[in-house]
């Protein structure tokens, strides 16, 4: 959807399909509904008296000017309690009235910036919440399946504004917020292809890519690339795999050792049968999703790299398959990491930390600031959280985790701190080598942060985000399936570190 900015006056905008607003305490519309509604002889006012449109959230009501004005219909969209009001509420409105649009087979559609006038939102983050909400709504997938004709596809969305003097900054929040959906749609796209596609390959492949579009320096790593780094937890893990594995870094700013070093670690197993500890066979194949952690830092490096952030940012993604073989690691094994610390395995299916284990290792050569790693890491998670609700945050840093709060509650990409206490160490506790790499049913999202806090050794952050990765069912900008969950909460605290 090609996105238009445009100075002038919404109800004279030459397109099909225009969308205004409405709090759902006002009797008389003002400002751009209100010169629509005059346009209209008054007829947004009639439905606000008789009761049928009442600005409630997530309403959107169609009126058709006959003539009246260029537009063949204008959408009402609800935006609820003023006093609730914030830039998830634009976001939501911004997606219910495009989706709306898309419904009527709309193709070309006007909007005006929810929020920013009698909302008293930022002009600039108000803008880039309404083309985020917009862009983010009309995601599809590309399904391999055959279809009788082409899928309808809303093909502008122009923001129109009155003011002027407001039009370059409305210029900079869609620009931003374009940068930040196109790594949306990244890792959207990749947890949603089947696993025979998105292939560690593929996202090597994806690498190459965003590194080539922003001038990001690659480096793909093979088995013996990870051998001559003794990386004995990644290798483990792909000891059993038929597809090729690949550890991934991007460097935005890779010369630039005088800016602040972020290192992004993100969990790669492009499909988990459990290994020997295999799975059960229902529903496995959502396991497809399990390196939602990596698609969200190449989706992340993407925007960093489209934005040009000032800092150095370093994308790291191990990628590999856990699949049952006759050479795959076993229950039993004792495993060496990069850092020389031993693992003995108790379960190859907590095979999310060996390889993070080595990706945390890696990230020390950076001397980085802060590390931040996300997976969908345990359904303990999910059991504490609830799905869909928020990810598990765990940091050796209090000012790292505030940041990361805040970002989260700022894109609707929510965290939730939970505990580290170094007596959860006893569970990993092991006879035969320095950790083991399951602590067991209880406390399993804690173990497992604190089994990655054994290679860690500057400021870190782990993000456990199994249930927010894929959703069985989409909400007003979500769809079903992959989420893009983590890119717009990177990208955030990356704009907000200084």
């Amino acid at each position: 959807m090609e996105i238009k900015i445009q100075q002038g006056e919404i109800q004279t905008s030459e397109v099909e399909t225009l969308i205004v607003n409405l709090f759902d305490d006002v009797t008389t519309p003002s400002g751009a509904t209100g010169a629509v509604d005059r346009a209209l002889g008054g007829a947004i006012s009639e439905l606000i008296a008789s009761g049928d449109l009442t600005g409630k959230a997530g309403e959107v009501s169609v009126l058709y000017p006959r003539g009246a004005m260029a537009a063949t219909r204008v959408l009402v969209v609800g935006l609820g309690k003023r006093d609730d009001f914030n830039l998830e509420g634009v976001r939501q409105a911004a997606a219910h009235g495009i989706k709306q649009a898309h419904k009527l087979k709309a193709k070309n559609v006007a909007t005006i910036v929810h929020g920013a006038g009698i909302g008293g939102l930022d002009v600039t983050v108000a803008a880039q919440a309404t083309v985020e909400g917009s862009l983010l709504a009309t995601y599809r997938f590309a399904a391999t399946k055959q279809e009788p004709e082409p899928p309808h596809e809303v093909e502008s969305l122009t923001v129109v504004e009155f003011d002027g003097s407001k039009v370059a900054a409305i210029e900079a929040g869609s620009t931003q917020a374009q940068a930040i959906v196109a790594g949306v749609t990244i890792a959207r796209d990749l947890v949603n292809m089947p696993p025979n596609v998105a292939t560690p390959t593929k996202m090597a492949d994806t690498a190459v890519s965003i590194a080539n579009d922003h001038n990001l320096k690659l480096i793909v790593g093979d088995r013996a690339w990870a051998a001559e780094r003794k990386m004995g937890g990644f290798l483990a893990v792909a000891k059993g795999a038929g597809e090729p594995p690949k550890f991934i870094v991007l460097e935005h700013n890779a010369e630039r050792e005088d800016l602040d070093t972020i290192v992004l670690v993100g969990k790669g197993i492009t499909f988990d049968t459990g290994g020997i500890s295999i799975k059960p066979s229902a529903n496995m194949g959502l396991m497809k999703s399990d390196m939602g952690g990596a698609a969200a830092v190449l989706g992340a490096m993407k925007a960093v790299g489209a934005m040009d952030l000032p800092l150095r940012v370093i994308g790291i993604a191990p990628c590999t398959e856990n699949m049952p073989d006759a050479n795959a690691y076993r229950p039993a094994d004792v495993i060496t990491a990069s850092n020389g610390t031993t693992i003995e395995i108790i379960s190859t299916d907590a095979e999310g930390r060996m390889v993070l284990a080595d990706g945390l290792v890696y990230a020390t050569r950076y001397n980085p600031k802060a590390v931040i790693d996300l997976a969908t890491l345990t359904g303990s998670c999910v059991v504490a959280l609830g799905k869909g609700m928020a990810a598990g945050l765990f940091s050796t840093d209090d000012k790292l985790r505030d940041k990361l709060v805040m970002a989260g509650t700022a894109v609707h990409e929510r965290v939730w701190p939970l505990p580290l206490w170094d007596d959860y160490k006893e569970a990993i506790k092991s006879d035969v080598a320095d950790i083991k790499n399951s602590g067991g049913r209880f406390g399993g999202v804690a173990t497992s942060a604190m089994f990655l806090k054994q290679f860690t050794d500057y400021p870190w952050v782990h993000l456990d985000i199994a249930g927010m990765a894929f959703s069985d069912k989409g909400n007003a900008y979500t769809p079903g399936g992959g989420t893009g969950y983590g890119v717009r909460l990177l990208v955030e605290f990356l704009r907000n570190w200084a």
